[in-house]
């Protein structure tokens, strides 16, 4: 019989997963409190959850051990961090309440939470660990608050079902895989102060169709969009780095909208498996001939001004 609870006797508090009268587990997560109650884990206090690991030692969340009977998540407006591995394979976890003190959701604070169908992110919060919601396979729409400054590596990794993200105007980075294998992304809006887009980001989105890269962007990574579903391209003035490989494999596309003045000096692997007398390249009127001499874009049949 698996042991719920560790008591000491003569009346001396227990260390974890107590158990009240009324069936409710609680206990210390530093110095706040946790208790879970009919499928409900509440977390209060002022300050930090503790940092968790699997490597080297692993160290887990007391209610980790009864992931399986949580389905819902509060946590309260004091609390200031969701920290690493916190929600790590809640599998049967709905949905989260996030109070309006937190400022960073850790590495894989919600990795693997397969039933997580909508999570509401504060507008206090400022960094999205690496892995933060990868394999939330429920998950369909995400708007990243204007607060928040960075996307980590792999944090919506494989997140099959995911259809919307809308990424706030604060965002400068988004990392390495962040939205890798999203396949069901239809709709990707990047904010005005984002700069750089990692190697993989978008890999395989192939549901994408439409995308804008705002003209605050500076560098496109390796493979960023390789194998994405998208038709109509935007490219901001300020792309001055297209990496290897960024737009390999988007077969769809009809149509290159690029505000750069000077063309982009590209490998010619950005946009192999693009056909290159299908998809039109508009590019700036005084930067016609300019396209029509660089290597790579030179390829495109039908180069014209943009109106």
């Amino acid at each position: 019989m698996r042991k719920l609870f560790i008591l000491f006797f003569c009346g001396l508090p227990c260390i974890i997963g107590c158990v009240n009268e009324d069936h409710t587990l609680g206990g210390k997560a530093g110095e706040l409190t946790w208790t879970l109650s009919d499928g409900t884990l509440t977390i209060i206090g002022n300050g930090a959850m503790p940092d968790y690991k699997v490597k080297p030692t692993e160290f887990l969340p007391d209610w980790f051990e009864y992931r399986d009977n949580i389905t819902n998540v509060v946590i309260g407006d004091g609390v200031t961090n969701i920290s690493d591995y916190a929600f790590f394979r809640c599998e049967k976890m709905t949905s989260v309440s996030m109070g309006n003190s937190i400022k960073s959701i850790g590495a894989r604070a919600f990795s693997s939470c397969s039933s997580l169908s909508s999570v509401l992110i504060p507008n206090s919060v400022t960094t999205i660990g690496d892995d933060a919601f990868s394999a939330c396979s429920s998950l369909t729409s995400v708007i990243i608050p204007n607060s928040v400054t960075s996307i980590g590596d792999a944090a919506f990794y494989q997140c099959e079902k995911l259809a919307s993200v809308t990424i706030g105007h604060s965002v400068i980075s988004i990392g390495d895989f962040a939205f890798y294998q999203c396949e069901k992304l239809a709709s990707v809006t990047l904010g005005n102060s984002l700069i750089s887009i990692g190697k993989e980001a978008f890999f395989g989105c192939s549901s994408l169709a439409s995308l804008t890269i705002p003209n605050s962007v500076t560098d496109i990574g390796s493979a960023a969009f390789y194998f994405c579903g998208i038709k109509s391209l935007t490219i901001g003035i300020s792309v001055t780095n297209i990496s290897e490989e960024a737009f390999r494999n988007c077969t769809n596309l009809t149509e290159i909208i690029n505000h750069r003045v000077i063309p982009q000096t590209i490998h010619e692997l950005v946009f192999r498996g693009v056909s290159k007398s299908r998809c039109t390249l508009f590019v700036p009127a005084i930067s016609e001939s300019a396209y029509r001499d660089a290597n790579v874009w030179k390829d495109f049949v039908n180069i014209k001004t943009i109106i």
